[in-house]
């Protein structure tokens, strides 16, 4: 019976090791109260009595804190301190560790985990001070983590990101400049030291979950849900390198961000190497160029590590891009782009009910910077196709969200399928009614790439009927409305049609200009407009008007130069192509 009721407790205490190494707070909740029921000889020492009233307090005061930090997830990354009054378990959780402490009666390996919690509670509160003195008698720098349960360096990397936040917090009680660097210093080491705790205890997670997951499969009646990373095991991962990053340290920062990537690869921690990924993507274009990019396996420049020892704080202006066809730094920060996007498109929210508004809202913007960070590193190579076909990807999340569906149109546009992006234009315009940049841009596509002279003219008007609401595009649309009509004019087989479409794209043509008289492309195709009905004189004169606006546009010195040979005013022609040649030697 004494073997029975040991091997019992044995496998009480495994589950209670589990589950809080898991997270599992409602169920370490139900296994303490057992740690109380019967199966124990009746003469029990009193000491050994409030041994075990002194355990189940602290795991209750654990699993109470843990879930009132789940129910304040939004406010811990404000940075909202959490009070008694409007937190009972906070306030329950306080006062199970504060009589624990009080009594001084739990062995030393409890008691140590004790403090670790309420150091975390002290945190929560705004306690900064209390949490590192708390942290302090703990004796948290001395602590080993080897041969020591999950739960355990799950606590440790916890406690060590907690007083590197709480120090940060202190500074400002920090007079001496010296005393500073020391404490960012101490604040540095605690954030490396969690983090690689963090690591480690992330590792062994992933493996006690398979194993779990095998026996589940088999025989046990015990099931476990998706572990999930709470918010200061996300510190500790992320506040290492996002230091590093703030005080210009690229190479350190760097180094932590392909390292944490590389060791982190957990069902937990998908949704963080998503936004780890896109951070590293975002320090790749935002700080690195193609002379002073290195890749994981060599080491960087070593003006780099000179500037890092003197601590040298980055300018974004110091390490301009030089792009250079398809460089690694660009595929480097494609192939990141690409598995952010990949992982945005898996945890992508798509339900419209009202319930899951909230979790589309963040699934759409993480998808959002995700695409954005895509298309500035493709576009700089002019991959547009490749570009298209990721953003068609995003498109079953980009219900009613311009953003998504204007990027799509624009690389359409980009990569020549114009057909398509006019169709996506029409869906762009439909939700944003009042924007009139869209429909100018399919009329744009419409006359130029498709000559699709009446869905050009179409767009053209939408413009138009917009009004003094269409601000400075107005002009732009009687630009557009007349080149529709000046086309249309060449297409057209009956003299009289062919008029009246001339003098309609004259008349339109003016209109823009007067709108917009200081618009050099607007006169120049009125100019052109003018030429083609045979009032070459006319034409000359707004065509000088439009080359005092810009004087080497290249478009502008060509019609010139053929309306002077029209009027035979050989030597004014060949003046100008000579001028032409010298501006544009490969255009001419």
């Amino acid at each position: 019976m004494a073997a029975k009721g040991l091997h019992s407790h044995m496998k009480l205490e495994g589950e209670i090791e589990r589950c809080r190494a898991e997270g599992h707070w409602e169920q370490l909740q139900h296994l303490a109260q057992q740690l109380l029921l019967p199966a124990r000889p009746r003469r029990k020492a009193a000491a050994d009595a409030q041994d075990t009233e002194d355990y189940r307090s602290m795991l209750l005061a654990e699993a109470l804190l843990e879930e009132c930090l789940k129910e304040n997830f939004a406010k811990l990354k404000d940075s909202v301190p959490l009070t008694e009054k409007n937190e009972p378990k906070l306030s329950d959780a306080k006062q199970y560790l504060t009589n624990i402490l009080t009594r001084g009666e739990l062995r030393p390996k409890y008691m140590t985990e004790a403090m670790l919690i309420l150091g975390k509670l002290h945190y929560v509160e705004g306690s900064y001070r209390d949490a590192i003195s708390m942290y302090a008698k703990a004796g948290i720098d001395d602590l080993s983590t080897k041969g020591e349960p999950l739960y355990m360096l799950r606590m440790v990397a916890e406690a060590f990101v907690i007083k590197g936040l709480s120090l940060e917090r202190s500074t400002n009680s920090v007079a001496s400049r010296a005393r500073l660097c020391e404490r960012e210093e101490e604040v540095m080491a605690c954030f490396e030291t969690a983090c690689v705790i963090t690591q480690v205890y992330l590792q062994g997670l992933e493996k006690t979950l398979n194993n779990t997951h095998s026996r589940n499969i088999k025989s046990s009646n015990v099931t476990y849900s998706e572990f999930e990373l709470s918010y200061f095991l996300e510190a500790a991962l992320q506040s290492s390198y996002v230091t590093h990053l703030k005080k210009g340290n690229i190479v350190k920062g760097m180094r932590s961000l392909r390292e944490i990537l590389r060791t982190v690869e957990t069902k937990a921690t998908q949704t963080f190497r998503m936004t780890a990924a896109k951070q590293l993507a975002q320090v790749l274009l935002h700080s690195l160029s193609e002379d002073c990019y290195w890749s994981p396996l060599s080491d960087p420049l070593p003006e780099f590590m000179n500037k890092e020892d003197q601590s040298y704080s980055a300018s974004p202006d110091e390490w301009k891009f030089k792009w250079g066809g398809i460089s690694s730094l660009a595929l480097l920060v494609s192939d990141v782009s690409f598995v952010s996007c990949a992982q945005a498109n898996r945890d992508a929210v798509i339900s419209r009910a009202p319930d899951q508004q909230e979790d589309r809202a963040v699934s759409l913007r993480d998808a959002s910077s995700v695409y954005d960070l895509l298309s500035i590193t493709l576009g700089r190579r002019g991959q547009y196709v490749m570009l298209s076909e990721c953003l068609e990807r995003a498109m079953k999340f980009a219900f009613d969200e311009f953003h998504l569906w204007y990027q799509l149109a624009l690389s359409m546009v980009a990569c020549g399928k114009s057909a398509y992006a006019v169709s996506v234009l029409r869906e762009c315009a439909k939700l944003r009614p009042t924007d009139p940049t869209v429909p100018l841009l399919a009329a744009k596509v419409c006359i130029g790439s498709l000559h699709w002279l009446e869905e050009g003219e179409y767009f053209a008007k939408t413009v138009i009927d917009m009004g003094e609401d269409a601000g400075e595009s107005l002009a732009r649309g009687y630009l557009a409305l007349g080149l529709t009509y000046s086309l249309q004019a060449t297409d057209a087989t009956l003299k009289d049609t062919q008029d009246e479409l001339n003098k309609k794209a004259l008349q339109t043509l003016e209109r823009a200009r007067d709108l917009a008289p200081e618009d050099h492309q607007i006169i120049l195709y009125l100019s052109l407009q003018l030429a083609l009905v045979r009032q070459v004189s006319d034409a000359i004169e707004h065509l000088q008007e439009a080359l005092q606006l810009c004087k080497d546009d290249m478009n502008s010195l060509h019609l010139l130069a053929l309306l002077f040979s029209a009027q035979k005013h050989y030597q004014h022609a060949l003046d100008v192509i000579n001028m032409a040649v010298a501006e544009y030697p490969e255009s001419f």
